[in-house]
């Protein structure tokens, strides 16, 4: 019988006739995908073989009759697959298991007596894995430890501390094993200073034993703990669990782990030793050698006592965190592909914009050699330039670098000045320094910037670099500071990667249903009319008062205790927020309304008031958007729609910043029936961590790609009016027609491809994977002139896979090529460049040119001119790309003119047709060899399965860092077939092993089959295992950090 809930079940035939009779809307079935085929019928035969066995058993048979039914399986196989090896596979008739074997001239065989028989073996199974839970009966944890040291050929363990009470239960055993050949990995942390130092100098005097240590635990984060014991027989165990290496963990205490074995669980090892692979080489792990002792002691006691002792600081090298590599990146790639040298970098308070800066001044250093390299940082506080000097300090290890000038601080030398406006102002500086005397300019919380005392400071000085840090770009008094960069924000943190690196701390967002209905306000150029908002909720009568009550309810209802709330309300206007804060008074919560007039001894009395505790909330219209911080606020209430995504972020912000005590940001957002135009989607997608997702699904899916320890949840209602919005905006082609047809009226821009991207936040596959191009968008909305072109169909559809192209030198070729397409001679190209013009019409016909002589090439190549409005979008389109390349591409030598340039995205049949491969559709593989350019060419799909987490295929293929890949071969793969060896021996070979590798199969979002970022060329290292092989390659240039979060599947954080 069936019983209703979830299954993942095979369907055999008695399930099928059962499910035959039950109604369609009441099942939910998929195919078996192919990539886990083999994995997902395999599991389900050895239920239906074990269950033939027993049956065979409770019939009288012995185990005889149960190894013929064994025998009679492989047989089968055999015939199938008509492969001899299966023949060897056949049980013996003895039916017996080998437990274990010993090498010819094993030292134990010359003791007398002693033989095989005689190992010690943990007295759990090495091939069923079990759970240890400290119980009486079950062997101790410490026991089992020491049979598995032993028995293992190589050990690799990840523990937070280790202590010698624990280690000393096992150390007899580690040193047999270390003496004897074994080879022992550690990695641990200075956390807590829980660590004993004695107990990693005894681990360290181990021959073959290898440890790292990361002493930056703020960083690291490091609480599993693992043991693995790797068996050349096949026979690895793993105890993944709670126990760190001390007494109390592994022989007493309420401790459960999980013993593994890779018989049972292989992809649970294969994970494992993945992980702990990536961890081994990355940078925050370093090796612990004999000069590291003190180092050790220091970390150990400053984790203990909280030391802030700053004395190591300068001999240390600051890495930047990932986060801060791609912002760097990004940066250089502002400068270097676009020559933009005023850049402005957004990121929320307390996410280590500082440092960003101080390591790119440091960059600016090496690039500028033997100049002076004069610095100008500008910031408006003491405090903050004081915190700088010392960041910059650290960062150039030179704890004489730079001087103060603010207060009481005098500066002997301006050469590298940290200045506050109003010295920088009442000293003249302008006055006394030419305008190009500073090289490189930082000026702090840059929102600041519109105001006067800036202006002399900006319109004077002519820097190589101009560096603006904010964390609030948009201005609450309408002043963008956008002007000074070109409209342009260099780079900017997103909001979920801050709260997974635990900069700033997670929310719990609950989107209440409002009653207000909106769908009617007047909406003028970016936004609804103020006036008519705030009437509605202030003015309205009961409609108001309904709301306000909703507003307290709501509170009572998500928020743990209302004495414990320290809140911030924003308001439409001064009067919007004065109602309310009269409104929660008369029913027993003290609030309090600030606007912009208010003045700074009220403003400031308020906070303290509030973070004492004696106000529960603060409703303000603009002033906490800017400049005003209270970490401790914990609730945060969205009581008016804000159009403005950077100004919603501003405000979510004023509630992310990390204080004592507080858990996580509660987030109430009232939703009600919105205008067309308002956008919903662009605020979830902010929201998120996994941007290839669509928000329509997280919302049906319960918004799985929340960061970390983040919650997102919309009432009923709510959710309809936020699907039903997003479904009219930009699901259907209507929408966008009706967004077209508005744009000019709502954002006072001209209707450009371009300007509708950027404005609505669009990729251009957004549109295209509409089967529409945007010119016949414009056509529908009455925005632009009808046309009737011959290629119309063919560019539409081609559109879609220009919309990933972010070549320099592609783009570059294209945009000078089609304009002239007609006074062209294609054969007289150089040879680079008809390559180029390849992988344009294979990407527009979708097959290759046989010649550029031949007619019906041309006529394709003309009826391009006959395509002016197509032909005009395409360029909009490059263009359009071009300026949003966020890297530095470079050459890859490949032995011949290669069009292609490290890290750039190309389809499949791109990257064939440039590497002169022209029949790109016979390719079926993964894997293709060119013998006439010497080229192994490897295309790899991170996520062989459609579904976005597969355990059983994901650690096949993966980057262990950012310069190490791990990849799998193709099953068939003998280590010692011709291919195997091609493999291992290219350089002696004198082949090439170039590199491509994509996320998924297909584009989740906007379908069509996903494009491969290159990598460039790959080099052996070493190898495990045959069919298939097991192959870990060095890159020679590094994957820059934006790709490494996608290709190291084991990346915490």
């Amino acid at each position: 019988m069936l019983y209703p809930g979830l299954y993942e079940q095979v369907i055999n035939n008695a399930l099928n006739s059962e499910l035959a009779k039950i109604p369609e809307a009441r099942k939910s079935t998929a195919p078996i995908d192919t990539a886990e085929a083999a994995k997902v019928l395999a599991q389900y035969l050895t239920d239906v073989v074990q269950k033939g066995l027993e049956n065979v058993q409770d019939n009288g048979g012995g185990i005889e009759a149960q190894i013929q039914l064994a025998n009679q399986i492989v047989t089968t196989i055999q015939n199938t697959t008509q492969e001899a090896d299966f023949a060897a596979l056949g049980v013996d008739q003895r039916a017996e298991q080998l437990l274990a074997l010993l090498q010819q001239n094993d030292p134990r065989l010359a003791t007398i007596g002693k033989s095989a028989k005689d190992l010690d073996r943990p007295e759990t199974s090495i091939a069923q894995s079990s759970l240890f839970t400290g119980a009486i009966h079950e062997p101790q944890m410490y026991t089992e430890l020491k049979k598995e040291i032993v028995s293992a050929d190589r050990i690799d363990m990840l523990v937070s501390f280790i202590k010698w009470s624990g280690l000393r239960l096992i150390m007899d055993e580690l040193r047999q094993f270390a003496q004897s050949g074994g080879e022992l990995r550690i990695i641990t942390t200075s956390y807590m200073g829980a660590t004993d130092v004695k107990a990693i100098e005894e681990l360290h005097a181990l021959p073959n034993t290898k440890i790292k240590v990361s002493y930056d635990t703020k960083r690291t984060r490091l609480h599993a703990k693992t043991y693995v014991f790797y068996r050349d027989t096949g026979f690895t165990t793993a105890y993944v669990g709670s126990s760190n290496l001390s007494n109390a963990a592994i022989s007493s205490g309420l401790e459960w782990n999980v013993k593994v074995t890779r018989k049972d669980l292989p992809e649970t090892i294969e994970k494992i030793a993945a992980t702990f692979e990536s961890y081994w080489n990355s940078s925050e792990f370093e090796y612990y050698d004999e000069g590291q002792r003190e180092r050790l002691i220091r970390a150990l006691k400053a984790e203990k006592y909280s030391e802030t002792d700053h004395s190591g600081i300068y001999t240390l090298d600051i890495l930047p965190y990932s986060y801060q590599q791609e912002i760097l990146d990004r940066l250089d790639a502002e400068r270097t592909v676009r020559g933009y040298n005023r850049n402005l970098v957004v990121a929320a308070t307390g996410t280590g914009k500082t440092v960003i800066s101080a390591l790119d001044y440091k960059r600016f250093c090496r690039q500028h050699p033997g100049q002076p390299c004069r610095l100008l940082f500008v910031a408006h506080r003491e405090e903050i330039l004081k915190q700088s000097l010392y960041t910059f300090r650290a960062v150039l290890k030179d704890a004489n670098f730079g001087e103060l000038y603010v207060g009481s601080h005098k500066a002997d030398s301006i050469d590298h000045l940290f200045v506050s406006i109003q010295t920088f102002n009442s000293q003249e500086l302008a006055a006394k320094t030419a305008a190009d005397f500073y090289d490189y300019i930082v000026v702090d919380e840059f929102h600041h910037a519109a105001a006067p005392t800036y202006q002399k400071l900006l319109e004077y000085y002519q820097p190589k670099v101009l560096l603006g840090l904010t964390a609030t770009p948009e201005r609450m008094d309408g002043k963008s500071v956008l002007d000074y960069f070109g409209g342009r924000i260099a780079a900017e943190i997103r909001l979920p990667e801050a709260i997974d690196r635990k900069l700033l701390c997670p929310f719990q967002y609950f989107g209440v249903t409002d009653a207000a209905d909106l769908s009617s306000l007047k909406w003028r150029t970016g936004g609804y009319d103020k006036n008519e908002l705030s009437n509605l909720y202030t003015l309205s009568g009961m409609v108001a008062e309904r709301r306000a009550d909703l507003v307290v309810n709501s509170i009572l209802k998500y928020v743990t205790d209302i004495d414990e709330v320290k809140g911030l309300g924003f308001c439409v206007s001064i009067s919007h927020a004065q109602f309310m804060a009269r409104y929660f008074n008369t029913h027993g919560i003290p609030s309090m309304a600030l606007t912009g007039d208010s003045p700074d001894e009220e403003r400031n009395a308020a906070k303290q008031r509030l973070v004492s505790g004696e106000l529960r909330f603060l409703f303000v219209v603009d002033i906490y958007n800017e400049g005003v911080d209270i970490p401790e606020v914990n609730t945060v209430l969205f009581l008016r729609p804000t159009e403005s995504l950077t100004v919603f972020l501003q405000q979510l912000g004023r509630g992310l910043r990390l204080a004592e005590n507080k858990d996580c940001l509660t987030v109430l957002d009232f939703i009600g029936q919105a205008n067309k135009k308002y956008n919903f989607e662009e605020k979830f997608a902010a929201l998120l961590s996994n941007a290839t997702r669509s928000v329509s699904r997280e919302l049906k899916e319960g918004f799985v790609s929340a960061p970390k320890g983040c919650y997102i949840q919309l009432e009923k209602i709510a959710a309809k009016y936020v699907l039903d919005n997003i479904s009219a905006s930009y699901d259907r082609t209507s929408g966008l027609v009706a967004r077209a047809a508005a744009f000019t009226e709502d954002t006072g821009l001209p209707l450009t491809l371009g300007n509708f991207l950027d404005y609505y936040h669009l990729d251009p596959r957004a549109i295209y994977s509409k089967k529409v191009c945007f010119s016949r968008l414009c056509v529908r909305a009455g925005a632009a002139s009808d046309f009737a072109e011959p290629l119309e169909e063919t560019m539409t559809k081609a559109l879609a896979r220009f919309a990933v192209i972010d070549s320099r030198r592609w783009i570059r070729f294209l945009l000078e090529l089609l304009p002239k397409l007609d006074n062209t001679d294609f054969a007289a190209l150089s040879p680079v460049e008809k390559r180029m013009l390849q992988m344009f019409y294979v990407t527009l016909w979708g097959k290759t040119a046989e010649s550029w002589e031949d007619e019906k090439v041309l006529d394709n190549l003309y009826a391009l001119s006959d395509s002016p409005v197509l032909l005009g979008e395409l360029q909009a389109l490059l263009q359009y790309q071009y300026d949003c390349i966020d890297f530095i591409d470079e050459p890859v030598d490949v032995g011949f003119d290669c069009p292609m340039d490290l890290h750039c995205t190309y389809t499949r049949d791109q990257l064939l047709v440039a590497l002169d491969f022209l029949k790109p559709a016979t390719v079926r593989e993964g894997v293709k060899w060119l013998p006439e350019k010497q080229l192994d060419v490897f295309f790899v799909t991170l996520n062989k399965v459609d579904k976005d987490y597969s355990p059983t295929t994901m650690y096949k293929d993966y980057s262990i860092n950012e310069s190490l890949f791990h990849w799998q071969s193709q099953s068939t793969t003998a280590e010692n077939s011709a291919t195997g060896q091609r493999y291992i021996h290219h350089r002696a070979k004198g082949s090439r092993v170039l590199l491509f590798v994509r996320e998924f199969k297909a584009d989740a979002r906007f379908g069509g089959a996903g494009a491969y970022t290159y990598l460039g060329t790959v080099n052996y290292v070493k190898h495990e295992g045959s069919r298939p092989m097991n192959i870990t390659w060095r890159l020679d240039r590094p994957i820059p950090a934006k790709f490494l979060k996608k290709t190291n599947k084991l990346i915490v954080g």
